[in-house]
């Protein structure tokens, strides 16, 4: 058997495995949630070296990124073990996953990071903003009692934001061709007094994701471009597509979310473990 490239993120809230080949094809990935970043690591490793039937033997090295793996010293279990920084290898992921030469890479993570990415070129750190999963859980526990993810994404797909925002159409009758009248003139700007715990999760939601858009587009303004590339876990939730078609429709901006882009920073890790620059 082939032996197999392990790229792990070690995230602020959750730690991210995935097993690649040496021509970087991925095989299988698995994620787990971080309450302690190194506790973390060696549970999600030993999950995933089971539930694929592989043996310490069959790996044959260990690839570190995000900011949990400034914990992590030495070689893991003896196997040979590196980092790559999480910038180059939240770009090299993205850009793998989307199949893109070039984009703003943006890595919705406990906070957000926003990259410019180019294939064969370092990728560079555009700016980075503290609204992210992190703010979402935070407002969650005081908003509704809840601050997991997988909760968060439930209750709020059944909520209604015509409880908790101002939209356009709220303010007037006659809207500017360019703007769509159910966009969003104000967050919590309408908050009903009867708004339920799932239209709270919403407003909460749109409120993070509305608040990355944004900066998406200054991100795309500073470095002249037109496609974007979103990853992590956020963008599973189901308010991500329609939020940024709205962005898509008002700045002319294409937005991207691939296939498994909750993985695309440990598949960057793998990736970049192959170039000739590795560490390993």
């Amino acid at each position: 058997m082939e032996k197999i490239i392990l790229g792990i993120d070690i995230g602020g809230s959750t730690t991210k495995i995935v097993g690649l080949q040496t021509d970087g094809t991925v095989i299988s990935m698995l994620r787990v949630r971080a309450e302690d970043q190194v506790t973390s690591l060696y549970g999600a490793l030993g999950h995933y070296l089971t539930s694929n039937g592989l043996a310490l033997e069959n790996i044959a090295r260990v690839v570190l990124t995000g900011v949990g793996a400034s914990f992590v010293e030495g070689n893991i279990y003896d196997l040979p073990t590196c980092k790559v920084e999480e910038f180059e290898a939240s770009g090299t992921g993205a850009l793998a996953l989307s199949g893109q030469e070039s984009a703003v890479v943006v890595t919705m993570g406990t906070g957000t990071a926003f990259l410019w990415a180019q294939r064969g070129q370092p990728v560079r750190h555009l700016c980075g903003s503290g609204i992210g999963g992190g703010t979402l859980g935070g407002l969650c526990h005081k908003l509704v009692g809840m601050e997991r993810f997988g909760q968060i994404k439930k209750l709020a797909a059944a909520g209604d934001l015509n409880q908790v925002d101002l939209t356009i159409k709220d303010l007037s009758k006659t809207v500017a061709p360019t703007l769509d009248p159910d966009m969003t003139a104000a967050n919590f700007g309408n908050l009903a007094e009867d708004a339920s715990p799932a239209d709270l999760a919403a407003g909460a939601v749109n409120l993070v994701l509305q608040a990355i858009g944004t900066m998406t587009v200054l991100a795309c303004q500073g470095c002249g471009a037109k496609t974007v590339v979103l990853t992590g876990s956020m963008t599973t939730l189901d308010q991500v597509v329609p939020n940024f078609r709205f962005f898509e429709q008002l700045y002319g901006i294409h937005y991207i979310v691939p296939d498994n882009a909750t993985f695309a920073t440990a598949i960057g890790a793998g990736l970049c473990s192959l170039k000739k620059k590795a560490c390993c």
